[in-house]
């Protein structure tokens, strides 16, 4: 029985996977090792396996697809998802999870880019924006839920592990009902034929689009491995981390089709700048309130609301700055400055609150956000953002 029909809603679920593993990954683990008494920039240095994962896997994965379809890029990587997680339990060690860490990187961005890809391809020009929307909101609400799975540590420590390996299995199981299906295989010919020379000028005319990338993973990355650790330093338990954590995901989902409106109306930059200064002002709060549970459920989704789109907001941007034939180039160079912040962020984040340990890591966060502010508004647009420009 082929449900071709139902396809989209069946890679959307899978999307929901990728972002509800990473989601419970991060601070699930971060919990383990600092109940374990692993220093934090360990702690935080293990948790950019799973970064260092998607950027092995990254140059690797256009050839495969064009060969063999959506179908099996999807299958092996939501396989190695569902394996690695199911083993966790198996042997506790560093190393041995780190591995795992890197591995599930790797599927999780096999099992993303083929379902972003077959949904970009097969929508049409009537359903793309509102397909695209269910996708960035599938993955926005797994990650949202992940950190939930913490709780379950009360019951034993493998119950997260394998109960998420069976929900991840459960919903992979969908593929076998979808058809297998091919990207276009033309070539445009007027394409540039050198990698380097196309890196080079996109990055000189779009590196300010990058960094609202940039920010977003070393954000989300951080808030979701070293704030668990900074939580129960400061006195809060378990429990109340795991509710805390998913409010930052879930103010984002309130506010991506707004964001996405207003900027459409009011330009990219200018909302950027917005939201990007609202943001920082919302984790210096925290900082000041961070003793308070109540302040923090509520900051982390005011702050989510307002920075939590802001990878979608900097590929709009990048859109807008760049001529057709580099928009590949963009593509990747965002998903890699997201990659690099996702990896920084919750190593420096780890060091920051092993050496300071008497200034509070939002002050951190806001100083980053605000960085960001101030290269937006330096750098200004030499063309009107949305005319793009390029060779």
């Amino acid at each position: 029985m082929q449900l071709t029909k139902y396809r989209l809603w069946i890679l959307i679920a899978l999307v929901f996977i990728s972002g509800f593993s990473q989601g419970m990954l991060l601070p699930l683990i971060s919990i383990i090792l600092e109940q374990n008494g692993v220093a934090s920039s360990i702690n935080g240095l293990h948790a950019t396996g799973l970064y260092i994962g998607v950027l092995i896997a990254s140059p690797f994965m256009e050839k495969p697809m064009r060969k063999f379809g959506f179908k099996p890029m999807i299958f092996v990587g939501g396989l190695l998802v569902i394996l690695s997680l199911a083993i966790f339990p198996v042997w506790e060690s560093l190393w041995f999870w780190f591995i795992l860490r890197l591995i599930i990187g790797i599927g999780d961005q096999m099992l993303h880019f083929g379902t972003q890809t077959w949904i970009t391809a097969t929508a049409t020009a009537e359903t793309r924006g509102r397909s695209i929307a269910l996708y960035g909101l599938s993955f926005g609400a797994g990650f949202a839920i992940g950190p939930l799975m913490t709780r379950l540590l009360s019951i034993h420590q493998s119950v997260p592990f394998l109960a998420s390996a069976a929900l991840s299995f459960t919903v992979w199981l969908l593929l076998f009902f979808l058809r297998n299906q091919w990207p276009e295989q033309s070539v445009d010919p007027v394409y540039p034929t050198s990698s380097m020379q196309r890196f080079k000028q996109t990055f000189k005319i779009a590196w300010i689009a990058m960094l609202p990338g940039f920010g977003y993973g070393f954000l989300e990355a951080s808030l979701h491995s070293i704030f668990p650790i900074y939580g129960l330093r400061i006195g809060h338990d378990v429990h109340t981390l795991s509710l805390i954590i998913p409010c930052f995901a879930a103010g984002s989902l309130i506010t991506q089709f707004p964001l996405g409106a207003l900027s459409d109306k009011f330009g990219r930059r200018s909302v950027l700048i917005t939201v990007l200064s609202l943001g920082s002002l919302c984790f210096l709060f925290t900082a000041i309130l961070e003793s308070s549970a109540l302040a923090l459920f509520i900051l982390f989704t005011l702050a989510g609301m307002c920075v939590g789109s802001l990878f979608s907001l900097g590929i709009s941007y990048m859109t807008d700055l760049l001529a057709g034939n580099l928009l590949p180039a963009g593509n990747l160079m965002v998903g890699i400055m997201f990659s690099v912040g996702s990896i920084s962020g919750p190593f420096i984040g780890g060091y920051f609150i092993d050496v300071f340990e008497r200034v509070s890591f939002f002050y951190f966060i806001s100083f980053i956000l605000m960085v960001i502010t101030v290269a937006m508004l330096v750098k200004k647009n030499t063309q009107h953002e949305t005319n793009r420009v390029g060779t």
